[in-house]
Formats: C-alpha cells, sequence, structure tokens
C-alpha cells in the first residue's frame, strides 16, 4: 500500500513539475502582418486593418500601420489629425486605444494625435517574456519617434506609458516642448519597496502565472481599477483584452507587472535613474492631471509634484485609467500646454503658468 501510495505522490509531483515548466514557458514571438500601405509625411508604413470589433471605436480619419522597429519587432499606432504632434503613451495591460475618447475632445485640424501600442499588448507584435525589459520597450518606442520623423511634440503618459515614454524622449531630448503627467512615476526606488501587494504576490514564479494565465484575467479585474467601474464595461474590457489573449502568447500583462522596480537592485532600476534624471532636468510647460481614485498609483502625486513643482494640477475622480473617465480634463490640459508652448515661441510669456 506504502508502494502505491508513494507512485501516486510520485505522478503528481511530475505531473505539478511538468504544469509549471507550461505555464512559465517563455512564449514565441508573433509577428503581425498588415495589408497595404499608408503614406505619412515621414514616409510609407504598413497599414493595419482593424477587427471589426475594434474599429467601432474611432472614425475614418484614423490611421492604423505598423512600424518596424527593429527586424520581426512592430509597434502598432493609431493616428488621427494634423498639426502640432502630440505623443500619447499608454500603460499595462491597455492599448493606444485607451486615448480614443481624449483625441475626440482635441481640435485634430490643429493637432496630430500619436498613439503607439507597447509591444506585447493590443495589435503591436509579441515577445517572449523574458524579452520584456524597460530597456527594450524604451528602445523601441524611440524607434518609433524616429521613424515619424518628429522634430516636436507634447507628451502624455500613464503607467508605464510614463517612463517608457519619457525614457524614448529622453533619448532624443529636443523633441519634447510640453508634457501632461497622468498617473504614473519617473522616480527611482532608494529603498526595497512594493508598488502594491498584488505586483508583489505576481513576481513569484508559478505564482504569478497561475494567479493571471490559470485562475484570473487580468482584463476582467480593470474596472475594479476605476473611480467609476462602470466606465470600463465588458465591451472595452475585450478591446484590449482580445488581442492579447488571441494572439497566442498573453505573457505581456504578467511581464510588465514584473518590470516595476521593488528596490535599488531590480533589474528596471538602472534606466529608472536616466528617466528621473532626465525628468528632473527639464524645463519645459507641463500640467498634471490625477485620478485620486487609482488604488496603485493615486499615491505618487506627491512625488510627481516634485518633479514638476510649478505644473497645474488637477485633481479628479478618476481611476487607473483616467483616460476612460476624465478625457475631458486631460485634454483641456494639452490644449492649454500647447498654447503655452506658442506663446512663448512668439516672444509672449504673460501667460506661462496659467491654467
Amino acid at each position: 500500500m506504502k508502494t502505491g501510495i508513494l507512485i501516486s505522490l510520485a505522478i503528481i509531483a511530475v505531473c505539478c513539475i511538468a504544469f509549471a515548466g507550461i505555464i512559465t514557458r517563455d512564449g514565441e514571438a508573433i509577428v503581425p502582418e498588415g495589408e497595404g500601405t499608408i503614406r505619412l509625411d515621414a514616409g510609407s508604413f504598413e497599414a493595419f486593418p482593424l477587427p471589426d470589433y475594434a474599429a467601432k471605436y474611432v472614425t475614418d480619419e484614423y490611421k492604423s500601420y505598423l512600424v518596424e522597429v527593429e527586424p520581426g519587432i512592430k509597434v502598432h499606432v493609431l493616428e488621427v489629425g494634423a498639426g502640432f504632434p502630440v505623443f500619447l503613451q499608454h500603460g499595462n495591460p491597455t492599448s493606444g486605444f485607451l486615448y480614443r475618447k481624449v483625441a475626440e475632445e482635441l481640435p485634430t485640424h490643429r493637432v496630430r494625435v500619436i498613439m503607439p501600442t507597447l509591444v506585447g499588448l493590443g495589435f503591436s507584435g509579441k515577445i517572449p517574456a523574458r524579452e520584456h525589459t524597460l530597456d527594450n520597450h524604451i528602445r523601441w518606442i524611440h524607434g518609433v519617434l524616429e521613424q515619424l520623423k518628429l522634430t516636436e511634440l507634447v507628451y502624455a503618459g500613464q503607467d508605464w506609458g510614463g517612463p517608457i515614454g519619457m525614457g524614448a524622449l529622453a533619448r532624443s531630448p529636443d523633441l519634447l516642448k510640453g508634457a501632461v503627467l497622468l498617473n504614473t512615476g519617473f522616480n527611482a526606488p532608494k529603498e526595497e519597496m512594493e508598488l502594491s501587494r498584488a505586483h508583489a504576490i505576481v513576481k513569484t514564479p508559478v505564482v504569478g502565472e497561475l494567479l493571471l494565465e490559470v485562475f484570473l484575467s487580468i482584463f476582467e479585474r480593470l474596472p475594479r481599477m476605476q473611480g467609476d467601474p462602470a466606465s470600463l464595461p465588458a465591451e472595452l474590457v475585450e478591446l484590449y483584452g482580445r488581442p492579447v489573449e488571441e494572439s497566442g502568447n498573453d505573457k505581456a500583462p504578467l511581464a510588465m507587472m514584473r518590470m516595476v522596480t521593488d528596490g535599488p537592485d531590480h533589474p528596471s532600476t538602472p534606466a529608472m535613474r536616466v528617466i528621473e534624471e532626465y525628468v528632473q532636468g527639464l524645463d519645459i510647460p507641463a500640467e498634471i492631471v490625477w485620478g485620486m481614485n487609482d488604488p496603485i498609483l493615486a499615491k505618487g502625486l506627491p512625488f510627481m509634484k516634485q518633479n514638476f513643482p510649478d505644473a497645474p494640477v488637477t485633481e479628479t475622480e478618476g481611476g487607473h485609467f483616467l483616460q476612460e473617465e476624465v478625457p475631458v480634463e486631460i485634454a483641456a490640459a494639452l490644449l492649454r500646454v500647447m498654447d503655452q508652448i506658442q506663446r512663448s515661441e512668439n516672444g509672449d510669456t504673460s501667460g506661462a503658468g496659467a491654467t
């Protein structure tokens, strides 16, 4: 009988090991394929027709295309409008579609709104989990900015879109003329810390995979991150989740949570130090729009105020994905920053700092 029990336990152990190996697999690279080309001032790019469930969220004026920033690495970009470039960077686990409501509030005859999707998410290419590093994402988004041949822009970033976007701009520092800072962070940790309990839990191998790839869906939990959970109904959850979950490689959300720094020795910390130094050396028109009901990043507002001490602050009832809840406030801040830039260019500084 003991022999039978031992054999059963051995079989269970082998099955558990095999299962752990399966769920912790690295994932395969997946390269999206477009159809036709789109002509921009910077050249021709691979057009990417949106599936119906995504196309219904944007107008016919939108351009949807792929930028191959490295061999086999393609970034999906949405853009609309013409004029002064506004670079809007989302975070984990959404996509460029997160800014569509903000774009609706901007005068597209005056503003060119550019919304890239981070590699691994949305309709951008998918990569093995080990390739999700802060340095890689910064390099890829910088590659988009380079290929679009931009000479100036206003930037807004939220969640990972904050440091990734700023990290990309730090590589071309003359580009950035103004910024609107949303719920994000730019400071490197100086001591051991965790952004949230969830981030701490999922960093444990196997446990993270079980939670986010077996038992739970990070996308289905997105409404809980909002001030108003109804701001992320099921169809929007599908908009963000379906391209990832149907891609054959859904490793990005977990990998990006593990990218979050937990102390001075974390692999992302050296890049965060560069970003922090760049941000603290900026002298540009800036505003802060903050979601005070964000369960993870609302507490980061004092740090953002320290980084941009002269920036007017708009505190809102929004949650983590405040673009879905307060797009009017975000668009208004972007336009005020643009107006301040143009006044400065015209030699009029009387409106500096106005809200």
